[in-house]
């Protein structure tokens, strides 16, 4: 979300979706408070730091963890006192194993990914690290339900190889899919809730990520090309976050319908199976709650197809 008061973040993220609400991430704070550095307090022992303004794996904590760290505390504790008593679904993200991999550097030079060995010893630490926090917040809020969702944009460029390096004149080699599904799978696992995984890029792995463990997939209806894969999962079951473009409660409503429709399930089965989001966070400060107004609305106008 944009802006950078977290209490007045939380507080409409609690008034506009009282029926899925999340703890909001306010990058705008600076380092520490984006999607890598927040990612960077999950790895135990794996401590990391900024170096010529980009984060990379650190030989001991230092002062930029203790931030990003200061940071996410100073979240948990608003969201515990504005949430602390809501009884619903209450989601939380933190970046995925291969987002973290290709984004993190290593202390010698070049992503995490570029070793598989630690790219695979960053998978543990989030996992262990992913495990302390949902429990965290599973104490924090007694009576909600807690949802995990792991965010991954880099997924589908890891596994074709096209994560560039750090000069930008190559790309780093393609990750095996098995091993893929293996770091996800194993972060999941840690978590002991259920898991969404967003990815706002093009070619989502959508079987991979339900072999994972998943239990949902959140991407931008856009850029799907061939609804066929999507369809497969839907029809075992995953759950949809349907990331919507339009301007209006109405037109995202359409979105989605049309896309429900040309898969060819019946729209009494869409409630079940789809929550409607914006496609990939939110506008400037001015126009953020306008867009979780009308993403709840267009909720609200899929399920009175029913009626």
């Amino acid at each position: 979300m944009p802006g950078t008061d977290i209490a007045e973040a939380q507080r409409i993220v609690l008034g506009e979706l009282p029926d899925l609400p999340h703890l909001p991430e306010l990058p705008a704070r600076g380092p520490g408070a984006d999607m890598i550095g927040r990612g960077g307090v999950f790895l135990t022992e794996m401590p990391i730091e900024l170096y010529a303004a980009r984060w990379r794996v650190a030989a001991r904590a230092g002062h930029d963890l203790r931030v990003a760290r200061d940071l996410l505390e100073r979240d948990l504790d608003t969201m515990t006192e504005q949430a602390g008593e809501y009884e619903g679904t209450f989601k939380v993200q933190v970046p995925g194993p291969w987002t973290l991999a290709a984004s993190l550097g290593l202390p010698i030079g070049g992503q995490v990914l570029r070793d598989f060995g630690a790219a695979r010893d960053l998978a543990g630490a989030l996992a262990d690290g992913v495990g302390a926090h949902v429990a965290q917040v599973r104490a924090r809020l007694p009576r909600a339900r807690v949802l995990l969702q792991l965010d991954e944009p880099s997924l589908p460029a890891v596994l074709a190889g096209r994560v560039p390096t750090e000069s930008g004149f190559a790309t780093l080699r393609s990750v095996d899919p098995a091993v893929a599904r293996s770091a996800l799978s194993a972060v999941i696992t840690a978590a002991g809730v259920p898991v969404v995984v967003h990815c706002c890029a093009a070619g989502v792995p959508l079987q991979l990520i339900r072999e994972a463990g998943a239990i949902g997939v959140a991407v931008d209806l856009s850029l799907l090309r061939d609804l066929d894969p999507l369809g497969e999962q839907l029809d075992a079951g995953m759950g949809l976050f349907a990331g919507v473009s339009g301007r209006t409660a109405e037109q995202q409503a359409d979105q989605v319908r049309r896309v429900w429709r040309n898969l060819g399930f019946p729209l009494k089965t869409l409630p079940e199976q789809v929550v409607v989001t914006p496609p990939c966070g939110l506008p400037g400060e001015a126009k953020a709650t306008a867009a979780l107004t009308s993403v709840r609305e267009a909720g609200r106008r899929l399920t009175a197809d029913l009626d």
